[in-house]
């Protein structure tokens, strides 16, 4: 805090194991207002200043600072937004996906299906419980699991289906609950980049057993630090992970799981509570600004070159990210151009999961999950927030235009 209470530490978010300027890369920095960054959290964060820092005040006060009235607050206030009966804070996305399974009983010997595009955590998260985490392609259209090449996955050691929301948009749950009520198999929603995205009139966090949540910084409701939830009607799985994140306790020193310490701070709470009223607001910018980029790549011609996000009927798709796919092997030096450009863009995700080092020992090879690998190959995140200026986004597609026209000139 500074003078006044003001917050006067410059935002920062963690992500990728270093630390990164969400307002401005380091390069950026140097140089204010030269740049377009892939996310701005102080522009957000300068529209609600008084009332994020009296909701720390006010925590500050009161003394509770881990769990408490806040973070029941706003769990009672997110499991309505999803449309859920019950909502259990913790401390990351990562941590509600492993609540989840762990509620689930979820360990040795069993196997949980999952998209073999997506973030880490989600295998991460499986293999931790002792589980095997089995691959299953992507449709290529949406980057989400596909639900045709679900059902050959499915062996007797199959316990559920993590299914994951990428990018802000639902997956097609209609096959997949088909597929899960046949099979007597739990769905699990890792909804990390879709809070507010819907299927069929039904929010995300809804359309499973469990909907695990993040509030990473960058996210379309993110907190000042790391945050996650999950929701579920179940009130048997509630109060198994409120006990799970307070290292398996109940009652007091007593401890009846083999828990961890996975509280949400007060803090966190507080300020995703003043927060959430805006975030429909915010969504919808989000949706116009994927409307303009759509038209921005249509006017400067380069439809062959970036492909737009496609938007699957009877569907809300909140744009965490903007995703393109970039053509004819040009996806890393149109990044290099972008960054010497000072217009920031990240690749989600340059490897699919089979591919990682670290989950080599599955046995699965090159060629195996052909959907994924050509994604990973292609898929380029442009600049998205709520805030981000027409202007700004106009000068990041001519700058693409700009990188593409020099391709043209280097090959003639």
């Amino acid at each position: 805090m500074g003078r006044h209470g003001a917050l006067t530490t410059p935002l920062r978010a963690v992500q990728a194991g270093e630390e990164i300027f969400v307002g401005r890369s380091r390069r950026m920095a140097a140089n204010s207002g030269v740049g377009v960054p892939l996310c701005d959290l102080q522009a957000q964060y300068r529209q609600l200043q008084p009332e994020l820092e009296a909701a720390v005040m006010r925590v500050l006060a009161s003394g509770q600072v881990i769990l408490g009235p806040e973070v029941a607050a706003l769990e009672a206030e997110i499991a309505a937004y999803c449309g859920v009966a019950y909502g259990v804070g913790c401390g990351s996305g990562t941590d509600a996906l492993s609540l989840a399974l762990h509620a689930l009983e979820i360990g040795r010997g069993d196997e949980v299906i999952l998209p073999a595009f997506t973030f880490f955590a989600t295998a991460g998260s499986v293999c931790r419980t002792g589980a095997r985490p089995v691959f299953s392609d992507i449709d290529p259209a949406t980057y989400n699991i596909d639900p045709m090449q679900v059902e050959n996955k499915i062996t007797p050691r199959t316990r559920a289906i993590l299914v994951v929301h990428l990018f802000g948009q639902c997956a097609d749950m209609e096959p997949l609950w088909i597929i899960a009520e046949r099979h007597d198999l739990i769905l699990i929603e890792d909804a990390a980049q879709a809070l507010g995205a819907e299927y069929q009139g039904k929010r995300a966090g809804s359309l499973g057993c469990l909907g695990c949540l993040s509030f990473y910084p960058t996210k379309n409701l993110g907190a000042y630090g790391d945050a996650g939830m999950v929701v579920t009607n179940d009130p048997e799985w509630a109060n198994r992970m409120k006990c799970l994140r307070v290292h398996g306790m109940e009652p007091r020193y007593h401890h009846k799981y083999l828990g961890w310490n996975a509280r949400l701070d007060a803090l966190h709470a507080a300020m995703l509570r003043v927060k959430l009223p805006h975030l429909e607001r915010w969504i919808s910018s989000r949706q116009a600004i994927a409307a303009r980029y759509d038209a921005l790549i249509e006017e400067h011609h380069l439809s062959h070159f970036l492909e737009r996000p496609i938007r699957r009927p009877n569907r809300r798709h909140t744009f965490n990210q903007y995703v393109v796919r970039v053509a004819n092997g040009q996806r890393d030096a149109l990044v290099r151009h972008l960054r010497a450009e000072q217009i920031g863009c990240e690749i989600y995700y340059p490897l699919a999961l089979h591919q990682q080092e670290c989950l080599r020992h599955l046995g699965y090879g090159t060629g195996d999950f052909p959907a994924s690998e050509k994604a990973a190959g292609q898929v380029l995140a442009l600049p998205i927030y709520p805030e981000l200026s027409a202007e700004q986004q106009r000068r990041v597609i001519q700058s693409c235009a700009a990188f593409l026209r020099q391709q043209v000139r280097r090959a003639a």
